[in-house]
């Protein structure tokens, strides 16, 4: 397979990723002059699709924690092979809201299934489909709750949005756990600063750690 370019976007709850990656995008089609697809997760193409409505359905409350994780891989594996690979073959860039540090730190550290049982189950689902780099965007679990629950949003609370204080916390850690693990592939941002803010800031450190893919011939 051909090197593209796979960047992941990270973060509790709240953290913004979505209003991040529409920057993003725009900036990295002017860097770089390729196509970028955004994507995400749980879902990215349609029977993945399929499969994050029935994750995320308040009406599913009664779902096992380790189904949850399970439909997870089954919807991530769909979004490799309908998505990501036809991307990474053709040298597009993928940007995608979540992939699977997700599932280890929601299912893994949030749900207490432990991350090396969740890493496992991945690793079949992934087949050794990683991302270039993850920005991983932090806010503490109380700001994130509220950013989501604000009426003036317009959104509607999913099923994973709604569980108690304690298990966002437990998923805030679990991030914290894979930043320490593996320093090289994180760029850490402080999301409890405005929108715009957030965007600039991690443009220049995004742009600094490409500068230094595309000076070792990683990259185009």
């Amino acid at each position: 397979m051909s090197e593209g370019l796979f960047i992941t976007v990270e973060g509790p709850d709240g953290a913004g990723k979505s209003t991040l990656i529409r920057g993003l995008k725009e900036r990295l089609e002017a860097r770089f002059a390729r196509e970028v697809i955004l994507t995400r997760e749980p879902g990215g193409s349609p029977l993945a699709e399929v499969i994050r409505g029935v994750l995320l359905d308040n009406r599913h409350g009664e779902m096992d924690a380790r189904t949850e994780a399970l439909l997870m891989a089954a919807s991530r594996r769909q979004h490799i092979v309908d998505t990501i690979i036809p991307a990474l073959t053709t040298e597009r860039i993928i940007l995608s809201d979540r992939y699977v540090d997700s599932s280890l730190a929601y299912q893994g550290a949030g749900r207490e299934l432990g991350m090396e049982a969740i890493r496992m189950i991945n690793a079949f689902a992934i087949q050794d489909v990683l991302p270039t780099v993850t920005i991983l965007l932090d806010v503490d679990a109380q700001t994130g709750l509220a950013r989501i629950q604000d009426k003036r949003s317009g959104r509607v609370v999913d099923r994973l949005e709604q569980e108690d204080i304690a298990f966002h916390n437990r998923v805030r850690a679990g991030y914290q756990t894979l930043r320490e693990a593996e320093p090289e592939r994180f760029i850490y941002i402080d999301a409890t600063r405005d929108p715009a803010e957030v965007l600039e800031e991690t443009w220049k450190l995004l742009n600094k750690y490409l500068d230094m893919l595309v000076d070792e011939s990683y990259l185009w």
